[in-house]
């Protein structure tokens, strides 16, 4: 009987390499750790609170402006320590009107601010009688819903002549009211008006747009 011979397969280096890197195990890529520094999230609290303080000087110094009336000048319109805001922009492109509400560098001393009721417009003639206002020689009073009471202090006879590029003030409390009629410099300039008074937002039962 034959027996047959079996030859074995040589092995080589070549081949034990191969075996090699085919049973070894896939190594891992390790995974990424999620960026927590801790130099990032102090720069994006500094970044924001950087925009938030610019947006907020923007708006104090270009857009808004923040007053309060601390006497009853302006009675019932606004109430003495009624907070209100005013509109920086309001005459950038049109001209204050008669009756708007304006906040302004006081002209006897600039270092305060004023709030009072715009009465006379640039060029006109305004005579006060009997505590009545005359336009320009209109034979009918101005009508003057806002005052708060009867006017019986200081009703006149005044008269005014209204300067090119400025205004005269008076408040709506006229009883109790320190503005033109007691100034040493009567009118107030274009230049020196911050704002148009637009709402008291302060106390929050005073709270409303203002006409």
């Amino acid at each position: 009987m034959e027996v047959e011979n079996f030859n074995e397969p040589e092995i080589t280096e070549e081949v034990l390499n191969t075996q090699e890197i085919k049973g070894s195990p896939k190594k891992k890529k390790p995974k990424k750790e999620p960026e927590t520094s801790i130099a990032r999230e102090i720069l994006s609290w500094v970044l924001s609170f950087a925009v938030a303080l610019l947006a907020t000087v923007i708006l104090k110094d270009y857009v808004i402006i923040n007053a309060n009336v601390p006497t009853g000048s302006m009675e019932n319109t606004i109430m003495p320590g009624d907070r209100l805001i005013g509109n920086r922009l309001a005459y950038l492109w049109s001209e204050p009107e008669r009756g708007d509400i304006v906040i302004f560098h006081y002209p006897d001393n600039e270092n305060e601010l004023y709030v009072k009721r715009i009465i006379g417009l640039p060029g006109e003639t305004v005579v006060i009688e009997d505590g009545k206002i005359y336009i320009n020689g209109a034979e009918e009073p101005l009508e003057e819903p806002y005052l708060k009471e009867t006017w019986t202090n200081r009703t006149g006879p005044y008269y005014f002549e209204v300067p090119e590029g400025s205004y005269l003030m008076l408040g709506d409390n006229r009883n109790d009211s320190l503005d033109a009629r007691y100034w040493n410099n009567t009118y107030v300039k274009k230049e020196k008006i911050l704002g148009k008074a637009v709402v008291v937002y302060w106390p929050i039962q005073n709270f409303g747009k203002l006409e």
